[in-house]
């Protein structure tokens, strides 16, 4: 079993809970409709600036990935993760992302005049230019000002530039910060994106396990009640726990995973992290323990 893991055992085409983000298995919770509807809705109105905030975990990434797969062949865009840093450095991540050659020794106006540059000759061409900064709230005030610098140079009616900044909550306190007042001004549209409720936490397991060949009946009613209080609605988490429940249900030859096996999975001490305090909650006995089920 350990080569399949669980899939084998249950029919399922691939792993229905993966923690990577994978537009295909993108569950659209009323949440994440309006968040995509405000997206769609700042790239049709080219809206200077967009900002999508959300928990640890609620899919943001996965949405902004559904985004640029089925972005229009008129659009450029440049994806930035995580990026961090004083000025000059965030150009130089924009410079990256979108395919614009630049030498270390040039000087911030160089590189400036380079980026402007591009981002005209795309117009020109009949495409805008997006960039989308993802992990938002590590940026500093200083980052968020120099992100403001670049949307001026748009002109008159026409957008060339648009920006879509995703990140955790702490992004809307940063905006919302008095030395942002310029760069709020200027956010046309945002969504915070929730977590998800009890009915929308069973739909987004049984949406999974669907998609993935299965029933979507392989976790007991009472299985997915212990799961939302466990985690909160949080999809990464919700991925974690049933990803481990599959893994324990396969390697004791059970059909589906009900609550007596979720509670056997969490007293084993297998915690998973707590991102909905912000906490790291240590296991108490390693993971081993599941690989060895999942080996036996």
């Amino acid at each position: 079993m350990s080569r399949s893991l669980y899939t084998d055992f249950f029919g399922f085409t691939e792993r229905p809970f993966t923690l990577s983000p994978d537009p295909d298995f993108l569950f659209w919770s009323d949440n994440h409709k309006k968040a995509l509807a405000v997206l769609e809705y700042g790239l049709m109105t080219h809206a200077p600036l967009t900002v999508i905030t959300g928990e640890i975990g609620a899919g943001k990434t996965t949405l902004i990935h559904h985004l640029l797969r089925n972005a229009e062949k008129d659009i450029t865009i440049g994806l930035i993760s995580n990026a961090q840093g004083g000025r000059g450095d965030l150009l130089h991540w924009v410079l990256y992302s979108l395919g614009i050659n630049s030498d270390p020794s040039d000087d911030y106006i160089s590189m400036f005049q380079s980026f402007q540059n591009f981002v005209i000759e795309e117009y020109a061409q009949g495409r805008n230019v997006i960039l989308v900064i993802d992990e938002a709230q590590n940026l500093s005030m200083e980052a968020l000002e120099e992100l403001r610098m670049f949307t001026n140079i748009n002109s008159g009616k026409d957008e060339l530039l648009q920006l879509i900044l995703v990140g955790q909550p702490e992004l809307r306190d940063l905006i919302s910060a008095p030395g942002l007042v310029q760069f709020a001004q200027r956010v046309t549209a945002a969504y915070h994106l929730t977590n998800l409720n009890g009915p929308g936490t069973r739909d987004y397991i049984c949406h999974r396990l669907k998609h993935a060949g299965g029933s979507g009946k392989e976790f007991s009613i009472m299985a997915v009640q212990a799961i939302y209080q466990e985690t909160g609605g949080v999809p990464r988490l919700i991925n974690k726990i049933c990803d481990l429940a599959l893994v324990y249900a396969a390697s004791e030859e059970r059909e589906g995973v009900g609550v007596d096996l979720i509670r056997e999975l969490l007293a084993d001490g297998l915690f998973i992290n707590s991102e909905i305090s912000g906490e790291v909650v240590q296991m108490k006995n390693p993971i081993g323990k599941v690989l060895n089920k999942a080996a036996e």
